[in-house]
């Protein structure tokens, strides 16, 4: 498994719950977590063969940004 980061503009709560459903739909993704304290916002996600295109892809479709760290 390995792990990557992406520095994203999800800010609060409120988008968390916008990009949750999301994020769990996709099936390549074993876990993921968004650091709000952070003042980059990292996502952390946990996967197999998913990559970091696909992981910008998928949040955007959620209309937030994931940029690799």
């Amino acid at each position: 498994m390995k792990t990557q980061k992406f520095k994203t503009n999800i800010n609060c709560g409120n988008c968390l719950a916008k990009v949750t459903p999301i994020l769990n739909a996709e099936p390549r993704i074993n876990s993921w977590e968004v650091d709000l304290k952070s003042d980059e916002r990292i996502l952390t996600v946990e996967s197999e063969d998913i990559t970091a295109d696909e992981v910008f892809k998928t949040v955007l479709k959620a209309g937030f940004i994931a940029k690799p760290k």
